[in-house]
């Protein structure tokens, strides 16, 4: 195992309602949803600052590539609270997630099967695999 601080379900719940002031479908939400986890489903994040520092952190590392940067604790400024920057939900779970293997994006859309079986199920294989990485899919009927 890691040197990560694996946090209990309870520290988690406590501290994201906190953050929540009291918003228990908001603190929900974040915990089963976005809220880092290792293979095991243990917790690694006590609350969206944490995940927010995660953002920041990867964010800072392309930035690095750049002129004139942007430094990770400005970038964290942005990000926390949700004031100024509010990521998508795919982006929020796996951004500098190293736990898991899934779509970046909220939602993409596949072409139209032709009206064959075949094309069918070849469709139904694209659907499955999107939906495997977290990827909300759509087709494109017209």
């Amino acid at each position: 195992m890691n040197n990560k601080k694996i946090y209990s379900l309870q520290e988690v719940e406590d501290s994201t309602l906190k953050y929540f002031n009291g918003d228990e479908l908001a603190a929900s939400v974040f915990i089963t949803k976005y809220a880092l986890k290792d293979k095991e489903g243990n917790f690694l994040e006590l609350n969206p600052n944490d995940m927010h520092h995660r953002l920041a952190k990867e964010f800072a590392r392309i930035e690095k590539k750049y002129p004139n940067p942007i430094n990770e604790e400005e970038i964290f400024e942005l990000l926390k609270y949700f004031k100024y920057i509010v990521p998508q939900g795919s982006p929020m779970f796996g951004i500098g997630n190293e736990y898991v293997n899934l779509s970046l994006s909220n939602c993409v859309v596949i072409e139209s099967p032709k009206d064959t079986i075949s094309s069918i199920l070849d469709s139904g294989k694209k659907l499955a695999n999107l939906f495997k990485m977290r990827c909300g899919v759509g087709i494109d009927i017209s």
